[in-house]
């Protein structure tokens, strides 16, 4: 149902301090891996959201019990060998994080499973995780390299095959989902990357007591069969750095605001929005305040810059802000002088093909804006009409658009605002508590 969402132009400067809620890649994992502990967990601040809520009922479906209350998720973890083969498909919604990690622990228990989700997700690849997975003697099948996903039993007793493997493209995904089946593989699995990806899988399941070690920056090492039973989870997540862009964006756009944003993911894989900023010239202020089983965490303190520029963003720093571009995108329209995105074909396999639908939807309000097969390019003005627009779908999109409405001369209307609840459910009231107006229709 298409709920759309009036956002207008602000009369005030946006100010305020805010917690965000649970990193999305990292509430992922946690929840996933603390069913493979033995023992109960604790996470403190679990985004509950549509991204992450199929991941919940599919640990219900092997077996996992889970509980939540207030803003704590708790999981009683059973342990690989625990795990029940479901009854039923594993819906895994719009979430490919879902599938390729569920993917990788199915092959670890070597249950029987069919994995799938919504249209959007059966669009996305996945023979860039089952083709690797059969190297290591998993029997996985992809439906012309794309989902449902239909993993057989595998004989008990009969561990999996170590593997050396060079992923093609920097994925995290893969990588997790390569690490969780080594776990049941006899030898060293040794992985390595084009280039750099998230970390938090090798950050979270060191921590845990997996016998995992990264020989170098691309590289990683995990010897299996896992012997020694992981260890629970007491974490109080923090905040995602995707959905404050959002905010940090919203603030540099509208004069006069300034924006403190407390318990902020700052993982230097993730960061790369951060630097992008920096590079335009934006006053962002970044305060380091501590750790979280191996994860930075810091408070970010945002104020309206004027003198923003265009810069050029390629190689590994596209990698480091590949969730970011959207957001990126709007203040781009704002600077002056031209931004150029190259290296980032990836944003065509998104929840929509990001780079067709931004520049599509930035035109739409007047932004000069060029698609190319790789990236797109931003002529900055820092004016442009209202109007309505179409996330397609895509929570990034639509959370990047409302911002855009902050803005621009005449209010922005967006279709397909619901969703935003797929990972950031707060949004609204977010951009309400710092000044800004907006209407649900």
């Amino acid at each position: 149902m298409d709920m759309p969402l009036t956002v207008f132009p602000a009369q005030a400067p946006l100010w305020g301090t805010l917690t965000l809620p649970g990193d999305k890649s990292l509430s992922h994992r946690a929840a996933l891996f603390a069913a493979l502990a033995e023992g109960e967990s604790r996470v403190e601040n679990f985004l509950l959201a549509g991204v992450t809520r199929p991941l919940l009922d599919a640990l219900t479906a092997l077996g996992v019990v889970w509980r939540w209350e207030g803003s704590t998720l708790t999981v009683v973890g059973r342990g690989l060998g625990g795990l029940r083969a479901p009854e039923v498909p594993l819906n895994c919604g719009n979430s490919a994080t879902t599938m390729r990690l569920l993917a990788g622990v199915l092959a670890a228990a070597g249950l029987p499973a069919v994995l799938d989700g919504s249209p959007g997700l059966r669009r996305r690849p996945m023979r860039r995780v089952t083709e690797p997975l059969r190297h290591m003697g998993v029997p996985i099948e992809d439906t012309d390299g794309h989902a449902p996903l239909r993993l057989a039993a595998r004989p008990e007793g009969e561990p999996l095959r170590a593997i050396t493997y060079a992923l093609p493209v920097a994925s995290a995904q893969v990588k997790t989902a390569l690490l969780l089946a080594a776990l049941a593989a006899r030898g060293r699995t040794l992985l390595r990357e084009p280039g750099p990806s998230r970390d938090h899988t090798e950050r979270l399941l060191a921590a845990m007591g997996a016998p995992l070690h990264r020989p170098d920056r691309y590289t990683v090492a995990l010897e299996g069969p896992l012997h020694a039973s992981l260890r629970p989870l007491r974490l109080t997540l923090p905040g995602d750095i995707s959905s404050a862009a959002f905010l940090l964006v919203a603030a540099l756009l509208v004069p006069g605001s300034r924006v403190r944003l407390r318990g902020v993911l700052l993982n230097p894989t993730r960061t790369g929005l951060l630097d992008a900023l920096q590079a335009m010239g934006a006053r962002v202020k970044t305060m380091p305040v501590g750790e979280v089983y191996g994860e930075p965490v810091g408070d970010l303190e945002v104020h309206y810059t004027s003198t923003l520029h265009g810069i050029t963003v390629a190689g590994d720093l596209v990698v480091r802000m590949i969730d970011e571009f959207p957001a990126f995108a709007v203040l781009a329209a704002a600077a002056q002088g031209d931004t150029i995105v190259q290296d980032a074909g990836e944003l065509r396999h998104k929840e929509s093909d990001r780079i067709s639908a931004l520049v599509i939807q930035l035109r739409a309000l007047g932004v000069a804006a060029e698609e190319r097969p790789d990236g797109f390019v931003i002529h900055g003005s820092r004016h442009w009409r209202g109007g309505k627009v179409d996330a397609h779908g895509d929570h990034r999109l639509a959370m990047s658009l409302a911002v855009a409405g902050l803005a621009a001369r005449e209010p922005v209307t967006v279709h397909g605002a619901e969703s935003v609840a797929e990972s950031f459910p707060t949004f609204v009231e977010a951009l309400r508590s710092l000044g800004a107006t907006l209407k649900e229709d």
